[in-house]
């Protein structure tokens, strides 16, 4: 496992100086998955939702999310994101709606998290908008599944 870089050797919190490293393309993809009753994801896949369309709704949010990362998470990098794609895919037999975000960039860093919030945040107007409808929703599964560039190489789940 390598050092935690978010951390200096006095276990107090630091921005990683990303200054000396060279601006290369990284790209993420994340998922997380919203979890609800039968009913419900009918109910959202026929788009009788009283806030209008669910899918677009969480697209936006998600890709929104992305954008604002750095002022949500506080040691952060804020990065000039190219492009952030969100899709929302069905699982009708564990009555699922599956959400997986792809971010872009030319950085010195890394995107990971924003693909992470932007599922995160996509998972949750998911959960916002069915909530009258079921509020035993679950929201899992968020997670990375791929990271390409950078010095520490690809990663695929």
């Amino acid at each position: 496992m390598s050092e935690l870089t978010h951390i200096d050797k006095s276990g107090a919190a630091r921005m990683v100086d990303v200054g000396h490293k060279p601006v290369t393309a990284r790209e993420a993809l994340a998922e997380g998955r919203v979890r609800m009753a039968a009913e419900t994801l009918r109910r959202a896949l026929s788009g009788d939702s009283k806030k209008g369309s669910i899918r677009a709704a969480a697209e936006l949010a998600g890709i929104m999310a992305a954008k604002r990362t750095a002022e949500l998470i506080p040691l952060c990098h804020q990065i000039p994101l190219s492009s952030v794609t969100l899709t929302i895919e069905v699982d009708e037999k564990n009555s699922a709606l599956i959400v997986r975000g792809r971010a872009k960039t030319m950085a010195q860093t890394g995107v990971e998290m924003e693909a992470l919030v932007a599922v995160s945040v996509a998972c949750l107007t998911i959960y916002d908008m069915l909530k009258a409808a079921d509020r035993a929703m679950v929201i899992e599964g968020v997670c990375l599944l791929e990271k390409h560039g950078g010095a520490s190489g690809d990663y695929v789940r």
